[in-house]
């Protein structure tokens, strides 16, 4: 199995799950729905498209700066009349970063990597109004399970959030969502499996999510160099 690694960054991200009518909400992390949809429009497939093979995917994601949720509003009128339609309500996240995974056959991982390099439709965060503002894809991993990948990759933060974390020591420690396998045990559910992008039918299921923490290095963490040491000698 390959695992292919995501930054998810921009200035507005919006994963919802459960939006309902005037009010739409976002997940506090990107949801497996949202990253498969992104991966079927970088390879140009319809919406009506079968996207069996991409769902079977196992997806993990690292919270690397959890942002903050902003709300927003809209208004809107009805072209034939000045009826106002109700104020309906947005959420995002704002200046969060994300690492995701998705793991499965080397063939479609490699095929999934080469479409986020050029992709046939733009890849946005969760709706068209949040583009990303790094290159999505990070790279391919043929030796390390999806977990032990999500456990090495650097710390993806903007530096100006590393830096006010340099006082929290060599290592800090990052929630991880990762979708349980059956033997994990007690898990949170979420509707967030993709069975359809049909806009005239969208399916989801329920699947499994496992929540976990890793440590990773912190880059401006302060030195432990000991200038007498040179010293001693003398």
């Amino acid at each position: 199995m390959s695992v292919l690694l995501m930054q998810l960054a921009g200035p507005l991200q919006s994963w919802g799950s459960a939006s309902r009518f005037a009010r739409r909400m976002t997940e506090a992390a990107p949801t497996k729905s949202g990253v498969i949809g992104l991966l079927a429009a970088a390879q140009g497939r319809q919406r009506s498209a079968d996207v069996s093979d991409l769902a079977a995917l196992r997806f993990g994601v690292r919270i690397d700066q959890a942002g903050t949720v902003l709300r927003d509003y809209q208004t809107a009128h009805h072209f034939v009349s000045d009826e106002a339609v109700p104020v309906s309500e947005r959420f995002y996240l704002a200046d969060a970063v994300f690492v995701a995974g998705v793991e499965g056959d080397r063939q479609l991982i490699e095929a999934l990597y080469r479409a986020l390099r050029a992709p046939v439709f733009l890849p946005y965060l969760g709706r068209r109004s949040c583009p990303p503002t790094r290159p999505v894809e990070l790279r391919v991993d043929h030796d390390r399970s999806l977990q032990q990948a999500l456990e090495r990759e650097p710390w993806r933060a903007a530096r100006w959030n590393q830096r006010r974390h340099r006082n929290a020591g060599h290592l800090v420690e990052l929630e991880v969502h990762i979708e349980a396998t059956e033997g994990d045990g007690p898990v949170d559910s979420l509707r967030d499996q993709p069975l359809s992008f049909d806009p005239l039918h969208r399916r989801h299921a329920l699947r499994g999510v496992r929540r976990t923490r890793v440590s990773v290095p912190n880059p401006y963490a302060p030195c432990d160099h000991d200038p007498t040491s040179v010293l001693e000698g003398a």
